[in-house]
């Protein structure tokens, strides 16, 4: 008797709906002001102050990051040091020398810092005008 062959769904059911994460997040911008925000920034840091260590690890992620890496091994710190290498001093060094080794390379440097210091002061202009219509628009709505 030979098998019949299955048609497997991957996804079962339907959508009735077509909300999108950009709706969520365009509903909590809406609703959270940058005042309420700076209200629970505040709080955690009261909270990590007097010792709460979740609001300490909830600041820390976002004011210092998680590690990219993993800390180097105290025999890679001690070679290092012997042979007179510093990683922090090579990365920061090695555009700089690339600029010299290979200049065909980098003949287009000076073009693109201009034009990101033009996006970069175009955006200035921009945000505050947002932050402030958005605290005008939410004051005349509260007198009313």
């Amino acid at each position: 008797m030979a098998k019949r062959k299955q048609q497997q769904n991957f996804i079962k059911g339907t959508a009735s709906h077509s909300r999108t994460e950009g709706d969520y997040m365009s509903t909590l911008l809406d609703t959270v002001t940058l005042e309420d925000w700076q209200d629970v920034v505040s709080n955690a840091l009261t909270a990590a102050k007097q010792g709460d260590a979740q609001a300490r690890a909830w600041l820390a992620q976002y004011l210092v990051g998680k590690p990219a890496g993993k800390a180097p091994t105290p025999l890679t710190v001690v070679v290092q040091q012997l042979n007179g290498e510093n990683p922090l001093v090579n990365k920061l060094a090695k555009p700089v020398i690339d600029q010299y080794r290979y200049p065909s390379l980098h003949q287009d440097d000076a073009l693109e810092a201009q034009i990101k210091a033009f996006i970069s002061a175009e955006l200035a202009e921009k945000i505050p005008n947002l932050e402030t219509d958005t605290k005008l628009e939410s004051a005349r709505i509260s007198e009313s």
